[in-house]
């Protein structure tokens, strides 16, 4: 299984309170997803963030295709990580890891992803073309939508 990363850092002009606050609203994932998408909300995100939090969502990743996407809150230490995985969606493996780090004049917001893709050489074959244009494409909406509703911190 060849396992893959993604890394992104951002700067934003906010408190780690109100970072944490915001972050670890499981409801506040829909107001940062690109709406094409399609991303629902099933259940589990009622109660505030804790270690063994069952979410099931709806999203549509590709185009025609729509699957559930179910994923558990594995760590939580607030207010500086959590860490979420899938137990059942699209990837073979996704393990993603949220920290929240005071800097001066604001927080810097960080996310490891570690994720492997289904069907052996044929998810590898479509990493390049569907998967990562796709996985770039929310990094960025998110950070547009994050810049949008706290601004930036330069």
């Amino acid at each position: 299984m060849k396992i893959y990363e993604i890394h992104t850092k951002q700067k934003l002009p906010i408190t780690k309170k109100e970072a944490w606050d915001f972050l670890s609203n499981p409801k506040n994932l829909q107001k940062i997803m690109p709406d094409e998408m399609g991303f629902e909300i099933i259940s589990g995100a009622d109660d505030k963030m804790y270690t063994g939090q069952i979410i099931q969502y709806n999203v549509t990743p590709l185009p025609f295709f729509k699957t559930r996407w179910i994923t558990e809150i594995t760590h939580v230490e607030k207010p500086n990580f959590f860490v979420d995985i899938q137990l059942s969606g699209p990837y073979k493996l996704w393990h993603h890891k949220h920290f929240i780090h005071e800097i001066d004049g604001g927080v810097e917001i960080e996310d490891i992803v570690h994720f492997a893709l289904p069907l052996g050489w044929l998810g590898q074959m479509v990493k390049p073309l569907l998967v990562q244009p796709k996985l770039d494409e929310i990094f960025k909406a998110r950070e547009e939508k994050m810049t949008e509703l706290f601004g930036t911190l330069k």
